[in-house]
């Protein structure tokens, strides 16, 4: 077993040598180290896991300079996956959880044993001691490791916690249903459960945790890729404690039952902080609460990381080089718009220029950006905070969301006075948010002067690279993707394989941008529809978001299924279904 490279270097022996080893290897800059060294100096952790979580370094690229460096075998995340399970027989499972290590497999009287610290002699001796067998230590990353044992443990430790919990429950006050739950939250059950709910939900990527009082049960569940998944079932009992905990670590009042409650906190995960927001809603059988999960850090990234295609990306940057104007971003929640909204502001973060906001809540800070937060009960709601902001001296103003029309008007009258503004609006596509604009009272003429560039939105699951399975267009399917029916096309569907689960992995965005030209102004000035819109902005090149989504499709990054969910077109399906049936659809696929 190799736990020392070559010279008998220790690998964590010292954080500053391994350090360096990366930044010699071009891996990390100087600037980086530094940072992840503070970073790692408040929070605590590995040097290495902190580098992964700050995005300096992925964990392919540490495994690769793991294995040349030291001498130690990485293993892939497919091998930890695939485990041959009768090995775990052989390790007691209070052991792996306590040193948050894995054994993935064994020869002979020698067990393969995961690791993010290999060369801990102490857990590899516990191991041996306990076993009876030597071991071989692999490295994987902490996070890798602990995905594995949520998915095997998580469950069955939670239910546990639970079981633990009613009986507590029952034996200290029987049946009263009445019973405070503030004398309930602190039992240490109830803390364990809420922590990992919330832990396996960020290392599945879920998005939303949704806890549900139903007549007889209280159900879990978490939005992964967009989609609803079941996580646990456990019983009513459960409910006002687990409320109530979320409440005090949320800062929300507990005694308060009858009404709805908003609240945030801030948790730290595999040394990733996350923002939560919580939504208390009362329902027939209780409280029903919402968490909304946020990687800070994941909303200020590089325009590149953003999945423009070359064409959006160049309109995107024509948007942003105007002066003065509103850039809108549009779409239904968690279509991304926040996103990139940041990453327009990032790019955008200069010295010489200052950068207001007024948000609710304010999702990430930014450094340089003078950001402010909407408070309604105090009067501070977005029309009063704009017209604050603009005896600020501002360049830039960003607004959370444009919900009226005060709010809509002011925002022009700062466009037109040379500012640039940055807002969401909650509609379809772009033209629709012109529509929109004017029907909050803003007048045709002044959006054509105000607005430069409208952006919409959303998010398709991708497929899973390693399981997707390939077929042959039907006539249909190459109607909705516009796709000439003479010419052959693969397209493919999910599978689904111990990587995935589902047949998808991960999301992407696709984007409508329409820049507001000359040719939009005069529709503007003329009879204002949505349909004549979108007609001049095809015509000079806009994709909308049905393109976007049949591009993905052809490329094999989407399925078509997808593609209808997400930019679903009523006319496009009808004129499918009608092109089918009077035999038509070849010449104008072909056109199309």
């Amino acid at each position: 077993m190799a736990l020392f490279g070559s010279g008998g270097q220790k690998l964590f022996g010292e954080k500053k040598r391994l350090g360096e080893q990366l930044i010699d290897d071009g891996l990390i800059t100087q600037q980086q180290l530094d940072q992840a060294l503070a970073e790692q100096k408040e929070k605590g952790g590995r040097l290495g896991e902190t580098l992964m979580a700050l995005g300096y370094m992925s964990a392919e690229s540490f495994s690769a300079f793991f294995q040349k460096a030291y001498g130690i075998s990485a293993v892939k995340d497919e091998q930890l996956k695939n485990f041959n399970q009768d090995i775990l027989q052989y390790v007691d499972e209070k052991l792996i959880r306590e040193k948050r290590v894995f054994p993935f497999g064994g020869e002979g009287n020698t067990l393969y044993v995961a690791m993010a610290e290999p060369n801990n002699l102490g857990i590899i001796d516990d191991i041996e001691m306990a076993t009876g067998m030597s071991v071989e230590a692999y490295y994987a990353p902490q996070t890798s490791i602990d995905q594995i044992l949520d998915k095997l443990y998580g469950k069955k430790s939670n239910m546990e916690a639970a079981d633990q919990f009613i009986e507590q429950y029952k034996s200290e006050f029987g049946d009263n249903e009445d019973k405070e739950e503030e004398d309930t939250v602190g039992e240490s059950p109830i803390v364990k459960i809420v922590r990992a709910m919330i832990q396996q939900s960020v290392r599945e990527g879920a998005s939303d945790i949704h806890i549900e009082p139903m007549e007889k049960q209280l159900r879990v569940r978490s939005r992964v890729d967009g989609m609803l998944q079941e996580d646990a079932v456990y019983p009513l009992d459960l409910l006002g404690a687990m409320t109530s905990r979320i409440k005090i670590i949320s800062g929300l009042d507990i005694s308060e039952k009858r009404k709805p409650q908003d609240g945030r906190l801030t948790y730290v995960v595999d040394g990733v902080e996350f923002d939560v927001r919580v939504s208390i809603l009362p329902t027939v059988y209780g409280e029903k609460t919402v968490m909304r999960l946020t990687k800070k850090q994941g909303l200020t990234q590089e325009k590149k990381y953003l999945g423009l295609y070359p064409d959006d990306e160049a309109r995107l940057d024509g948007i942003m080089n105007n002066p003065h104007g509103i850039i809108l971003v549009t779409g239904p929640t968690g279509s991304g718009k926040s996103t990139t909204c940041y990453t327009v502001l990032n790019e955008l973060n200069k010295p010489d220029v200052n950068i207001i906001t007024v948000e609710d809540p304010v999702e990430a800070n930014i450094a340089g950006i003078n950001q402010v937060q909407v408070n309604v009960k105090a009067g501070l709601t977005f029309a009063s905070a704009l017209r604050s902001i603009l005896r600020q001296d501002p360049d830039i103003i960003m607004i959370g969301e444009i919900r009226d029309g005060e709010t809509a008007q002011i925002a022009v009258q700062a466009s037109i006075t040379g500012h640039l503004v940055i807002s969401t609006l909650h509609t379809n596509s772009t033209s629709a948010s012109v529509t929109r604009l004017i029907d909050m009272g803003v007048e045709p003429y002044m959006i054509g002067d105000a607005v430069v560039g409208i952006i919409a939105q959303r998010l398709v699951r991708r497929l899973c690279p390693d399981c997707k399975v390939p077929h042959e267009a039907t006539q249909q399917e190459k109607i909705l993707l516009d796709y000439p029916l003479d010419k052959p096309l693969t397209i493919y569907d999910p599978g689904g394989c111990e990587k995935c689960g589902n047949g998808y992995k991960g999301r992407r965005a696709i984007y409508e941008i329409m820049p507001i030209s000359a040719a939009i102004r005069r529709v503007l000035h003329d009879t204002v529809t949505a349909e004549l819109i979108e007609q001049a902005a095809v015509s000079e090149g806009m994709n909308t978001l049905r393109m976007a989504g049949a591009r993905n499709v052809i490329e094999g990054i989407t399925t078509v299924a997808e593609m209808v969910r997400v930019a679903y077109d009523m006319d496009a399906q009808t004129a499918a279904t009608q092109s089918l049936n009077t035999g038509d659809g070849t010449e104008g696929a072909a056109q199309a």
